[in-house]
């Protein structure tokens, strides 16, 4: 006899071994919960011809047809990536809206034996609980801004601020974009708007309220991500700490931190061709001039010029803005980012000097 089937609310009151999603993989390459993984009970190309079959022929027909091929397909999955579970494994398994597909699944490995769980209202209630919370738990967050120009070192900087202790909120990396033109590396690709609420509100509810949380000072979008609005409206009221570093340091920085653009020059041309409609074609052909004669420093002296540094005059984030504090960075090495990052934490972070004394 196997395990009951238990219908839960809340993925997260569970300590589960696993979270499998049945949707197809195009489903889960939209959104998913993070940390799921997909074990299709139908893929992109069957679900298509089960549809056909449904339009064309009867529902019958595309039930029975469609049942086959779920059946083989669990069988393929718990023959392959679940064979060598124990006995005590306890998956928590979600579908669209918990209906059918979710349901077939947990019903075999329920008959296996193993406590089984399963998501009550699938990934369509997962996404509403997504948007609630980020409604709802992002105010309650302790944001403190830093800002500075293009070239400060702002992400390496919350890096060094989070490996000595503090908390950090990293949009960028959930983004997966740097948050410039020259931000998205060639060839690769940024999250879904959709998965990237999630994985933001994964990592908030990491965050202990009682503590400041460091987050670098964005536009409403990085790349094609739009930051939420609970967040942005509490980013333009944060706190903020300026990093200001000497022009020539800057540029040095810049070109070490886009060094793989330097072997990329069409990726790096396609981006000059997004910023002609505000630069013109005088200015992005002398930027492609530099670029095609290896003149790194030069091209990143011309880019904070004419392009970053008055953006970043202009930006929301920034105008009208009373800046709380100012921290010097002399050279872009690693001593001077953990010294500023300990000044930061120092001021800030109540906890630090319980773990820190070596300012």
């Amino acid at each position: 006899m196997g395990a009951p089937i238990n219908i839960i609310q809340n993925w997260t009151d569970i300590k589960a071994d696993m979270i499998i999603d049945v949707r197809s993989p195009a489903e889960f390459g939209i959104d998913h919960i993070p940390g799921a993984i997909n074990m299709p009970v139908l893929f992109d190309d069957e679900r298509a011809e089960i549809g056909t079959i449904y339009k064309q022929v009867s529902a019958f027909h595309a039930r029975r047809y469609g049942g086959a091929i779920v059946a083989r397909n669990i069988s393929n999955h718990i023959l392959t990536y679940l064979q060598e579970k124990s006995p005590k494994f306890r998956p928590i398994i979600y579908c669209w809206r918990g209906g059918q597909r979710s349901n077939s699944f947990a019903q075999i490995c329920s008959d296996i034996g193993w406590q089984t769980y399963l998501l009550d209202g699938g990934y369509k209630a997962y996404r509403k609980r997504v948007l609630i919370d980020l409604e709802t738990k992002t105010p309650l967050i302790k944001l403190i801004l830093i800002s500075g120009p293009t070239g400060t070192g702002k992400t390496r900087l919350l890096k060094k601020i989070q490996q000595n202790g503090g908390q950090i909120l990293d949009l960028e990396a959930l983004a997966n974009h740097r948050g410039s033109l020259l931000g998205l590396k060639p060839g690769e690709r940024q999250p879904n708007q959709k998965y990237f609420e999630s994985l933001l509100l994964h990592s908030i509810k990491k965050l202990d309220r009682d503590e400041p949380v460091f987050v670098e000072a964005e536009s409403s979008k990085i790349g094609e991500i739009q930051i939420p609005k609970h967040l942005f409206n509490l980013m333009k009221t944060a706190p903020l700490i300026e990093i200001y570093m000497p022009l020539e340091k800057r540029a040095q920085f810049l070109v070490k931190e886009y060094e793989y653009l330097q072997t990329h020059t069409e990726a790096l041309f396609r981006l000059f061709d997004a910023m002609f409609y505000r630069h013109g074609e005088n200015k992005t052909n002398v930027w492609r001039k530099l670029a095609e004669n290896k003149k790194w420093h030069d091209l990143a002296n011309e880019l904070i010029h004419s392009h970053y540094d008055p953006a970043y005059k202009s930006s929301s984030m920034r105008k009208l803005r009373k800046v709380e504090c100012m921290v010097n960075i002399d050279i872009a090495d690693e001593a001077s980012f953990q010294k500023a990052a300990k000044i930061i934490l120092k001021k800030y972070n109540k906890n630090y000097l319980k773990t820190f004394h070596c300012l």
